[in-house]
């Protein structure tokens, strides 16, 4: 049985989406973040050794990094969610795998940490902070981003899903840097496939039963 160690508000959240839409047996184990650092909980460490979600259990294996168990576990399932090998929308389908995290996501990191940084610090501090992460998000976050959406949304222009005309795993792995797009306020109505996109992952059996699975998940809020 495949066990995923699930963090509340947290990438894990595709792992359940993902075997949801596979139709493949599991079982949920919760944990809950730290409510004043939002820190993972010490006890994931006994999982993992870097402590952090997602990982799974699959009999003697424990895996980490959300694209290897999305890999793994399209594997595991017979190969579902992945286009035929060779093919254009299989190229397609391996960039945005790992666009997700290797592309969409460090600039959104960036944007929590500048505007964590505005608020850090006593207040004879705080102009001072408030002027770094402002110009780190205007020169630095701000034009990645919307560059990256302007390209998202492009790519969304010549067909419904990431990989090609079939909803795929690659669909799933893009759902978080969309939503912590959303969640932050960076992803407007100026990007409507992108927004529409979204709402039919939103409506989509599996993305509501894996919500039912996992518990709260803020990103939506």
């Amino acid at each position: 049985m495949i066990v995923v160690h699930h963090l509340n508000n947290s990438r894990s959240q595709r792992v359940l989406w993902l075997l949801e839409e596979l139709g493949m047996p599991y079982e949920v184990r919760r944990y809950q973040r730290d409510a004043g650092t939002n820190l993972a909980p010490p006890e994931l460490l006994q999982v993992h050794p870097l402590g952090k979600s997602p990982v799974i259990s699959d009999g003697e294996l424990t895996l980490a990094e959300t694209a290897a168990i999305v890999e793994y576990l399209v594997d595991r399932g017979g190969g579902g969610l992945r286009p035929a090998a060779g093919t254009p929308e299989q190229l397609r389908y391996t960039y945005w795998l790992h666009f997700a995290e290797g592309s969409a996501m460090p600039p959104l990191l960036m944007a929590l940490i500048t505007a964590r940084i505005r608020r850090a610090g006593p207040f004879f501090v705080k102009p001072i902070a408030r002027r770094i992460a402002d110009s780190i998000q205007s020169t630095l976050v701000t034009p990645n981003l919307e560059r990256q959406f302007a390209f998202m949304e492009g790519e969304l222009s010549t067909r419904p899903w990431f990989a090609g005309t079939p909803f795929t795993a690659a669909d799933v792995m893009m759902s978080f840097p969309l939503e912590a797009a959303v969640k932050r306020g960076r992803l407007d109505a100026r990007f409507p496939r992108l927004n529409e996109w979204l709402a039919r992952i939103h409506a989509r059996p599996a993305y509501r039963a894996a919500l039912d699975k996992g518990g709260r998940y803020d990103l939506l809020s």
